[in-house]
């Protein structure tokens, strides 16, 4: 039973510090995000010493973990009533002076208990032991903290309560039920009961190892639960992704840390029982175990996402799918090559290339070969080359610098969508029946997938319109569950502060000519952005683009381009985003070192931050007269 509850305190602890790692991942700019991860680091710490304490054999040794035990317990009523607080505030409760500054000075009370129970024996005296369950003796002034304790829980509760009436919709109240049962956890993980009542509780130590043991998985739950109550506050992530992403955690953190743990433990106390000291069964046995675990969950995945989202399987089943057959450029251009390899084989051409129709002229697709043609060749359009044949079979065949350019059509008298040019190929075979269907069906299969490139090419612009408008309608969801009405009087901005606004410009700078901080960019909500967009040619990235080159324009000094002080920042992003030179060419160009190149980098990303808050402002002004 001991080794058992030691495993299970074990398990708590990890369980705690991996909760504690997952915490780290919510939007911390949230007070209560803070605030819980600061609660579960003192819980970690309270289990973390208790196992230390469990597996020690001196009555010094236990004494010293059960003292430093005392750095989460004294610490915990603080952290709930900074937790509380800090949940009130988010859901739109009246903030006075004396609530949101209540948790000082009781930290600095907290602190005052854990110096006195490592200095003297007020708090705590000596080590005492019934069965094999050792804690500390109650000293004199214990029964202060025990009203200090408790006077912290209940304010904790009540602020719980009005939180909890403050919720409307059902979503809120039932997280914030969620969140109430798993507040209990801490409590009953933390709090010395054997100093209460040690010979009382610990009378039947079957009893109370079984009871210590249930209530160790309980708090583990409770942990689980908060965290997935807390996860949702500040964010503006989906449900399911939340769930998946906890989900994840649970089963590839504290499972597998903690099986690994009992297993070894397990393993090297039959090992001990058998004579085998150090025996290499243990290593073996801890990498096994991983190795499986990661295993079985890699297979139970799909089923337990199918039971967490049964409501919404089918409509997440279709997203599976357009994930799983979506075809990337890279995809697709290995696909054409593949297929234009297998029509130079059949022909007998030396090389080739498939062209796509665009305005002006035929776009090179992809090229196999030794003549391999570049990307970047323009190839005329067909209505500019006077040399044909017809040939049966095929159609009409275009000749243009040792190329036969075959016309793609999707059907007979529908426009040319590309062009499949074959370089230098063998007229023998060309004119053969049975290379003649071959390569009709291989430009039939050319035809379906650029017709799959077109259609893809419609849905990824219209996903990356959809994430836009999806963004902003989510962090409104995740506002309103908690505030409200306060949720929809605010303005729907990316941005809270002048830092957040920095940051977003310079990612979506570093990315300037395409990758995802610019194409996921918040920047893409303004209202500038926006109306550049409709007036442009409806594609937001370049909207985006646009309002950064405008921005940029307004750092640009008057006159001719030069490498003079006055023109050093529009220098630095001209050269680094847009022409994309590495730092020490513009620090060697610029006659800069590159620290300082970097601070003036800083005050330029600055600068164009400014200029898209003040164009931002303008837009918004300019909207509100035209309302008027």
């Amino acid at each position: 039973m001991l080794v058992a509850n030691q495993i299970l305190n074990a398990g708590n602890a990890i369980t705690a510090f991996s909760l504690l790692l997952y915490a780290l991942t919510f939007n911390l700019k949230e007070r209560i995000a803070r605030s819980f991860a600061i609660l579960l680091a003192f819980v970690t710490l309270v289990y973390f010493f208790d196992v230390l304490a469990s597996t020690s054999s001196t009555a010094s040794e236990i004494g010293m973990w059960l003292r430093l035990q005392w750095f989460g317990i004294a610490f915990i009523p603080a952290a709930y009533i900074q937790l509380t607080d800090a949940l009130l505030e988010i859901t739109n409760g009246r903030s006075t002076v004396w609530r949101r500054f209540i948790h000082i000075p009781a930290f600095l009370l907290s602190f005052l208990f854990f110096i006195a129970v490592m200095t003297t024996d007020y708090i705590t005296g000596g080590v005492l032991s019934s069965g094999r369950a050792s804690y500390l003796k109650p000293g004199p002034f214990f029964w202060f903290f025990l009203v200090y304790f408790l006077a912290a829980l209940c304010m904790a509760g009540f602020n719980f309560l009005q939180a909890y009436r403050r919720g409307r919709t059902p979503t809120s109240k039932r997280r914030m039920r969620y969140l109430l049962a798993g507040a209990v956890g801490p409590v009953l993980g933390v709090f010395p009961f054997l100093m209460i009542g040690g010979e009382l509780i610990a009378g039947s130590m079957v009893l109370f190892w079984f009871i210590v043991g249930v209530t160790t998985i309980l708090v583990a739950g409770m942990l689980v639960l908060m965290s997935y109550s807390i996860a949702y506050f500040g964010i503006s992530s989906p449900d399911r992704v939340v769930k998946t992403r906890l989900a994840q955690w649970i089963l590839r953190g504290p499972i597998v840390a903690s099986t690994m743990l009992a297993a070894s433990v397990l393993v090297n106390r039959a090992s001990q029982h058998f004579g085998l000291e150090n025996s290499r069964l243990v290593p073996f046995t801890t990498v096994a175990v991983l190795l499986v675990l990661q295993f079985m969950i890699t297979l139970i995945r799909p089923s337990y996402e199918r039971l967490l989202f049964w409501s919404e399987r089918d409509e997440l089943y279709k997203f599976k799918q357009l994930e799983d057959r979506l075809l990337t450029s890279k995809d697709m251009r290995q696909y054409l090559e593949a297929v234009l390899d297998a029509a130079c084989d059949v022909t007998g051409a030396r090389s080739g290339f498939i062209g796509v129709t665009e305005q002006g002229g035929i776009g090179i697709e992809v090229a196999v070969g030794a003549e391999r043609i570049g990307e970047n060749h323009e190839v005329p359009s067909l209505l500019q080359i006077s040399e044909s044949e017809e040939v049966p079979g095929v159609g009409k065949i275009f000749y243009w610098q040792n190329y036969q350019l075959f016309p793609l059509r999707e059907s007979a008298g529908t426009d040319i969508i590309g062009i499949l040019g074959l370089y230098d190929a063998d007229a023998e075979f060309i004119g053969s029946s049975e290379t003649l269907g071959t390569l009709k069906m291989l430009s039939e299969r050319i035809v379906v997938a650029l017709k799959d490139r077109m259609l893809q090419r419609e849905v990824i612009n219209a996903v990356d319109r959809l994430v836009i408008k999806v963004g902003e309608v989510q962090e409104l969801r995740a506002a309103a569950t908690y505030t409200g009405r306060e949720a929809f009087s605010r303005p729907a901005l990316p941005f809270s502060t002048e830092a957040d606004l920095v940051k977003m410009v310079k990612d979506a700078l570093m990315h300037y000519w395409g990758g995802p901080r610019l194409t996921h960019s918040p920047l893409m909500r303004l209202r500038i952005v926006k109306r550049v967009t409709e007036e442009g040619d409806g594609n937001p990235v370049n909207g985006l683009r646009a309002i950064l080159k405008e921005a940029m324009e307004q750092v640009k000094p008057e006159g001719e381009r030069k490498l003079t002080p006055e023109w050093l920042l529009y220098n630095i992003l001209d050269m680094k985003f847009i022409e994309g030179r590495k730092v020490r060419d513009i620090a060697m160009r610029l006659s800069l070192s590159e620290a300082d190149l970097y601070r003036k980098q800083r005050i330029a990303i600055k600068a164009i931050a400014n200029a898209i808050s003040d164009m931002e402002s303008e837009e918004m002004i300019g909207n509100s007269g035209r309302l008027n």
